[in-house]
């Protein structure tokens, strides 16, 4: 005898979808705010590699255009340049708010550059 199953698994089926779904949107979230700081992170090795072209105040300028670019926050222009002889060190910090439900969670990046000549 065959049982008519209709139905029966409509509310599994349901509940893993809409957990796929948050699962999706939340790492979409999560993925994008660190692919932003390793943009940043790239810019600012650039601009250490080529520190010898240009002075520190036209680093800081073209940092702060690229951080905006990203729409990081306002901390992330705080660009700190320090050069030693045979030496040049870029870095800046900032705090970038993840959503989660429920809750907000603040992570730390500190993007950084250094290069020797």
């Amino acid at each position: 005898m065959v049982k008519s199953r209709a139905g029966g698994g409509t509310l599994g089926a349901i509940l893993t979808v809409v957990v796929i779904v948050a699962l999706s949107y939340y790492s979409w979230e999560i993925g994008g705010t660190y692919w932003k700081f390793y943009q940043f992170r790239d810019r600012m090795q650039q601009e250490a590699r080529f520190a010898g072209l240009r002075s520190d105040l036209v680093i800081k300028r073209r940092l702060r255009a690229v951080a905006d670019s990203l729409a990081l926050p306002k901390d992330a222009g705080k660009i700190t340049v320090r050069r030693r002889v045979g030496s040049i060190q870029i870095w800046a910090e900032y705090y970038e708010s993840i959503e989660f439900p429920g809750f907000v969670r603040e992570v730390h990046f500190h993007p950084a550059a250094k290069v020797t000549f």
